[in-house]
């Protein structure tokens, strides 16, 4: 890949920077593919990675919970308060917890998205603190 290219992930360029910006682009990626990137058919309920892996036992949590602890990284990363941070490892770990129940903890996977709950607190921290990333969505 030349340098000037940047990465695509599900058809969206992903910037390499370390700004705000960049690393809110980087966070809504992954919380589409792991939260929302495909749709149940018949019902049309969205659902992504996290459902599906968790399917797989102990290693699929593991690498969800995984993928969601590089959400709370970059947020680490933006500087975010260590609350906030702690807040987001409290929403991965519960996910992984609960989720590797068998049965269970796959349907808890469909209800309770930790991704999307820490692209919130990152959403929120930086429309206060970094208002020129914010995206209109129409």
């Amino acid at each position: 890949m030349d340098e000037r290219q940047q990465p695509r992930a599900m058809g969206v360029e992903l910037p390499l920077g370390t700004d705000p910006h960049s690393v809110r682009k980087r966070i809504e990626a992954m919380e589409t593919l792991l939260e929302r990137s495909f749709r149940i058919p018949g019902i049309n309920y969205p659902v992504g990675l996290d459902s599906i892996a968790g399917l797989v036992p102990v290693v699929g949590d593991l690498v969800t919970a995984a993928m969601g602890a590089y959400i709370v990284w970059e947020a680490r990363n933006l500087g975010m308060p260590k609350w906030k941070l702690w807040r987001m490892a409290g929403n991965v770990a519960f996910d992984t917890a609960i989720g590797a129940i068998p049965i269970a903890g796959d349907a808890f996977d469909l209800l309770f998205r930790s991704n999307t709950r820490n692209l919130k607190i990152v959403r929120k921290h930086l429309d206060k603190h970094h208002p020129a990333t914010r995206v209109i969505e129409g």
